[in-house]
């Protein structure tokens, strides 16, 4: 059967906006999104209604927005209701790319446990969203998926009993909407898999708490390049932290999409880069956590800064086209907004540390100014705080659903797109 998206699928597309959550395995690696859909047209009454969306403007996103290009080799979590699962056109979805969470609010009949089947015939991951314990509609699904979600703020009491009892059976655990890291540890230790959330990026500051003198190596070398420091003493800088040295280099390749060549010495770094990238680096390695041994490229807080920083440039842009001092400044302002969640420190006290011109410190400090408005929208929309963002979008007469979702889906390109 051929099967075509409808004849207008743009304007499918005008009025969604797409949100995102990202989840972690036990490594606390980054595996892939749940994408959250909200449109227009879908009624906001309840949290469910503002979550679904069809099967037609979720494949409108892969095959206009470029969407499953632009998350490269991480999955995109997608939930899928009764009529979704049984509409044919979501088979023009990559089905090694997506894994469709089957939210299903009764007992599936016949016809929709066959067609369950049919989609994991056919390569697709099918997950049990809302799991609660063993009823009618976990018993008939339970043999046919390969992930099971279960809601550890609606089940805070027992969600390690409803774990273990999913624990011999051939499927991953992922818990979702989890906050914090102490409740993520919690659920590790409760035999889950998978974690839903932004609970990696929430600051939790601590009191009295010092950089470590790697991290105060870096806030040095940011002070010499902000000075406009010759090469020679950058040089001689990095060289006294070696460490520093190969986890930028590792940290440009991944992230430094767009590169002619890698970048294979700091000479060469300085030299390709230009201040202005050099200090974007240096603030996202700051970010990593000194001494964990992770490689920062693959530090979930680190790729979600420069995720923020690319997103805050692409709409800068669309606001004051051709502007690159703003771009310039949007990107620095995406990746500073998450500092105090990857130092422990609050952001007053970063900014006495890290200089940055007034524009990004007023954004940082109290979300004041056009990058103070761009900040504030990126944040809603991590949050799939929707009326947030719709009342942000009338302050910015140059942004709209539309924008922000391409924009959202560029900057996945280019943190995600090219990764191995």
């Amino acid at each position: 059967m051929t099967r075509t998206m409808p004849d207008d699928t743009p304007q499918l597309l005008r009025q969604v906006l797409i949100g995102r959550q990202p989840i972690l395995d036990l490594k606390q690696e980054l595996i892939g999104y749940e994408l959250l859909f909200r449109s227009a047209d879908l009624p906001a009454e309840t949290p469910a209604c503002q979550l679904n969306a069809t099967a037609n403007v979720v494949c409108a996103a892969f095959a206009e927005l470029g969407l499953g290009d632009a998350l490269g080799p991480h999955r995109a979590f997608i939930n899928a209701d009764e009529r979704f699962i049984l509409d044919d056109v979501l088979e023009l979805l990559p089905a090694r790319s997506v894994v469709l969470e089957l939210d299903f609010t009764a007992e599936p009949d016949a016809a929709l446990l066959a067609r369950c089947r049919t989609l994991r015939e056919r390569g697709y991951t099918l997950a049990l969203s809302r799991y609660a314990g063993l009823d009618a509609r976990a018993s008939a699904l339970l043999p046919l998926v390969g992930i099971v979600k279960i809601d550890v703020l609606a089940n805070a009491d027992r969600f390690a009993e409803l774990a273990g009892g999913l624990a011999r059976l051939p499927l991953q655990i992922l818990a979702e909407k989890v906050e914090t890291r102490e409740q993520m540890e919690r659920c590790r230790a409760a035999g889950f898999h998978l974690f839903q959330g932004y609970y990696f990026a929430r600051p939790t500051i601590i009191s009295g708490r010092h950089l470590s003198a790697s991290q105060l190596g870096i806030i040095r070398l940011l002070n010499l390049v902000a000075r406009e420091a010759d090469s020679a003493d950058l040089e001689q800088n990095f060289k006294r932290e070696p460490g520093l040295t190969v986890n930028l280099l590792r940290l440009v390749n991944a992230v430094g999409i767009g590169l002619a060549r890698k970048v294979d010495s700091l000479r060469h770094a300085i030299t390709v880069l230009g201040r202005k990238q050099l200090l974007r680096w240096l603030q996202l390695l700051l970010m990593a956590a000194p001494g964990s041994g992770d490689a920062p490229e693959r530090n979930p807080l680190l790729q979600l800064a420069a995720l923020r920083g690319r997103l805050l440039e692409i709409l800068a842009d669309r606001c004051a086209p051709g502007n690159r001092a703003l771009g310039d400044e949007a990107f620095l302002t995406g990746i500073m907004s998450l500092m105090p969640a990857a130092l422990g420190l609050p952001m007053d006290e970063i900014l006495e540390q890290i200089p940055v011109v007034d524009d990004v410190h007023r954004a940082l400090a109290a979300h004041e100014g056009q990058l103070g408005q761009l900040l504030a929208l990126v944040e809603r929309l991590d949050d799939s705080d929707w009326a947030g963002c719709d009342a942000l979008l009338a302050e910015l007469p140059a942004l709209s659903r539309e924008a922000l979702s391409g924009s959202l889906t560029e900057a996945l390109a280019w943190i995600h797109g090219d990764a191995d």
